[in-house]
């Protein structure tokens, strides 16, 4: 009678009857209710007839299905097709359901109270260590007890950095959000969480923690919201790894994968992000992103919206792979994307999003970077490309990129240029001075990673001064950058953290520059801003080991500066004395004027003289001419390319080489 009042008489089973009796009522074949389906019908993939429209705002999507074309009309590059609630892109040759599909469709039977079965304790496979939702419960424990600390972290991120960075939409999340605390407690809904926005949700919580930690807080105060925020960061990771296996993809899953990256940025984790953007970026293509939502079909808010997500994962990915030396996942090839607009539509509706159309560049909205950040990584790939592969790139193709760059920075409207910025705009639309921060670091990241091989070459011809210039007149600028947005404020701090001078060491350059060429009239000031450097980064609240690195190679660099100063004075000294001396030396040959002695002059006269006899001036190339004493510098497989950062003993051999067989004529 269980069975039957369970509608699951056909699971029932007893001992078999003896051959003179009728069978048990329960074991009668008894049509189905059409509304209580077994589980594998409940729980069956979409048929290939079907493909999704993205009709929900800021990346939360409903699906709306309709039949596909015909055969001869479908695009070569494949479809959208409707994966357990999100979009999922497969080509050709997909072919089957995600793994946990039948496990999450699968709703667990009504057992009656009081009944404590072997096949009760089966129906609640979460209860079980082994079982799938178990990881779910796991998760859920690590948010806090209280509402009110969720509220506050949450509140603490959108108001403070959302906007600026364009993370997420408020709108939809804030639904997401009531609907995850409206969910009833007990094991029948534990099906209902999203573990594709739980992570956009871990990883804003782990923003909110760096964000909310008092600044003149104790050491061991500061530690306990560190640890809370990495908590919460590992808690966003694991979501991520597992919410594929459970669901399909989910613009959320992209959206948390793009903060993540950020995060580990602000935190200079280079290698973990590389790992992370990757991540996010093969989600994102799982779903069709590298596809253009016109190619699709699909509405124009959404593919708006669409566009501006995949130019950030665009943009990390080139910068990130640029600065490491590793390839970059999202392939040109195989991308088909049009440029994002100036045009804001993630809060209208449909129709009003397909009736609204662009702004003028001269009336910026929150969209506006997202075109110019887009052309600017597709140099970025072209550098790493044609500069930072197993073949050596040709002087003249690092020029030709060069003007790439400088015809970008020309394309810059007013309130994004380079050079006297118009700060007019500011006041009413505060994103614009953190997208001026981010796009101008870009590009001098950019123009310094492209010219850093040739900084420490020398020719004969001076074939390479436009490098060194172009990595000096870069390295001062950004490290400007850095110095005049240094702030207490923990919103701006962490804005300011987001940068691309994360990804590279400017102030290395600079102290590398600075080193070797002690005469330079440039040094007195560089040095000045060496040291201002060092100290606002010892003052930083968040110093991490890697930031403490880079202090410490910025100030062997100074030491090394400072000891060749004083090595110079004393030459000098020396040759002032000497001078008098040799002017009493009797002549044999007759009475002499006595001419002193520059010692750099005769320096520079003996090196170009060793240069001279390599051979025939036919013969000299600018290979045999390179700094010969830099090995860690120039003998790479990339060469230009950094030591580890906390390889200190690499670098006080790169910081003790630099210097030698070379003399710059200033």
């Amino acid at each position: 009678m269980n069975c039957i009042r369970r509608g699951v008489s056909y699971l029932c089973s007893g001992p078999p009857p003896p051959q003179h009796q009728p069978e048990p009522r329960c074991r009668e074949k008894r049509p189905r209710d059409p509304k209580r389906r077994a589980p594998e019908l409940r729980s069956r993939s979409p048929t290939p007839d079907e493909v999704v429209e993205v009709t929900g705002s800021g990346g939360l999507a409903t699906t709306n299905t309709r039949a596909m074309p015909s055969q001869s009309q479908q695009p070569r590059i494949g479809q959208l097709w409707s994966s357990r609630g999100a979009p999922a892109f497969y080509g050709t040759s997909y072919f089957g359901p995600q793994v946990a599909a039948v496990m999450i469709d699968s709703s667990a039977p009504v057992i009656p109270a009081g009944t404590g079965s072997r096949r009760a304790l089966d129906a609640r496979p979460f209860r079980d260590e082994s079982g799938p939702f178990s990881q779910i419960w796991d998760l859920l424990g690590l948010l806090p007890r209280q509402k009110t600390t969720v509220d506050h972290l949450v509140d603490r991120f959108f108001n403070d950095v959302n906007q600026d960075i364009d993370a997420v939409h408020p709108t939809s999340f804030r639904q997401s959000y009531v609907q995850f605390w409206e969910r009833k407690s007990g094991f029948d809904d534990v099906t209902t969480v999203d573990l594709r926005w739980l992570a956009l949700l871990f990883v804003i919580l782990a923003i909110g923690a760096y964000l909310d930690c008092p600044l003149e807080s104790t050491p061991d105060t500061k530690r306990d919201y560190e640890e809370a925020s990495l908590r919460f960061y590992w808690a966003s990771r694991r979501a991520i790894v597992l919410a594929p296996s459970f669901y399909g993809e989910s613009t959320d899953l992209v959206r948390a994968g793009v903060l993540i990256t950020r995060y580990l940025i602000q935190t200079q984790r280079l290698a973990e992000s590389w790992l992370t953007v990757g991540f996010a970026a093969r989600i994102g293509i799982a779903q069709g992103l590298h596809v253009d939502g016109d190619k699709w079909g699909l509405p124009k808010r959404s593919t708006e919206t669409r566009r501006r997500l995949w130019g950030h994962l665009y943009t990390l990915d080139r910068m990130i792979s640029l600065a490491l030396g590793r390839p970059s996942v999202i392939s040109d090839a195989q991308s088909i994307l049009e440029e994002p607009q100036n045009i804001f539509v993630d809060d209208m509706t449909d129709d009003e999003a397909h009736s609204a159309q662009p702004q003028p560049l001269t009336n910026p909205t929150i969209s506006a970077m997202a075109s110019f950040e887009y052309r600017l990584a597709k140099v970025i790939g072209q550098i790493q490309e044609a500069c930072f592969q197993f073949h050596a790139a040709s002087y003249r193709d690092v020029l030709a990129l060069d003007k790439k760059l400088m015809r970008w920075k020309d394309t810059l409207p007013h309130y994004f240029a380079l050079e006297d910025p118009d700060l007019s705009l500011d006041e009413t639309h505060g994103y614009l001075k953190w997208q001026r921060l981010y796009l101008h670091t870009s590009f001098h990241f950019a123009r310094i990673t492209l010219h850093r091989p040739f900084l420490l070459r020398y020719s004969m011809t001076n074939r390479y001064e436009f490098s060194r210039h172009a990595c000096l007149s870069s390295a001062r600028a950004d490290l400007g950058t850095r110095l005049n947005n240094h702030t207490t404020d923990a919103a701006k701090r962490y804005a300011t953290s987001l940068a691309a001078h994360q990804l590279f060491n400017s102030a290395i350059i600079l102290g590398i520059i600075a080193v070797r060429e002690v005469k330079s009239p440039q040094t007195p000031g560089v040095v000045e801003d060496l040291e201002a450097y060092c100290e606002m980064q010892r003052s930083e609240m968040w110093l991490s080991e890697f930031g403490l690195a880079e202090i410490k190679v910025v100030e062997m660099c100074i030491a090394k500066l400072k000891q060749q100063l004083q090595n110079s004075a004393q030459r000098n000294t020396g040759t002032q004395r000497q001078t008098p001396e040799a002017s009493q030396v009797p002549n044999l040959d007759g009475p002499s004027n006595v001419v002193p002695v520059d010692v750099d002059l005769t320096m520079a006269t003996d090196q170009n003289a060793a240069l001279m006899n390599v051979g025939p001036l036919e013969m000299v190339s600018p290979s045999t001419l390179d700094a010969g004493k830099t090995p860690v510098w120039q003998d790479q497989l990339f060469p230009g390319t950094f030591p580890g950062l906390t390889d200190l003993q690499t670098w006080q051999e790169v910081i003790d080489n630099i210097d030698v067989d070379f003399c710059y004529d200033g």
